[in-house]
């Protein structure tokens, strides 16, 4: 057997609810769904078994602190001069973010899988288009340029799985591994 997996950092409900409340309505730009709303770490596609959980143990021994995140930036990603995804980013080459993301692909490695060789760009996938040319977005975007959705505070990250349906994927969270826990004396 295998699952399609991925690594991502969930989102807080009121983010979410923030980053729907942007939707355009604009024809053949499909809207994610804010519970699917997530910041992929690693996708990894389908994974045997026997690699899932080696996976599980890899990840489970990665060590990080909480840290926040700022979510700002509308832009897109597009084929050919056609968009076919607006993302919103998550700030300029974050140190803590790009340690996990490191950390994540060493340990899928260490587990039997191939590394993404391609650079990774960390957004939030807002939207998918089919058929929309750049200029129906323009307005958008350039309103939505400088979007400050605040800052999130990430504690921990999960492995799913995605089932792909015609309705759109579904993601069940399969495994969490959370910040290591500070303490202090009072002196």
């Amino acid at each position: 057997m295998t699952n399609r997996l991925f690594v991502a950092i969930d989102l807080p409900e009121s983010t979410r609810q923030l980053l729907a409340g942007i939707d355009p309505q604009i024809r053949g730009v499909r809207w994610v769904d804010p519970a699917q709303m997530h910041l992929t770490l690693s996708f990894f596609g389908d994974v045997p078994d026997p690699i899932e959980l080696a996976l599980r143990e890899k990840l489970s021994g990665i060590e990080f602190g909480a840290f926040f995140l700022p979510i700002a930036g509308v832009g897109t990603f597009s084929v050919r001069g056609a968009p076919k995804i607006i993302w919103i980013g998550v700030g300029k080459a974050h140190p803590h973010l790009f340690q996990i993301h490191k950390r994540v692909q060493e340990a899928a490695l260490a587990a039997g899988l191939e590394p993404e060789l391609k650079p990774w760009h960390p957004h939030i996938t807002l939207a998918r288009c089919r058929d929309v040319s750049a200029q129906s977005l323009r307005k958008f975007l350039q309103s939505n340029a400088e979007f400050d959705a605040g800052m999130i505070r990430v504690e921990d990250f999960h492995l799913y799985s995605s089932r792909l349906t015609p309705a759109g994927p579904i993601h069940t969270r399969e495994f969490t591994v959370s910040a290591a826990k500070t303490w202090s004396r009072n002196p």
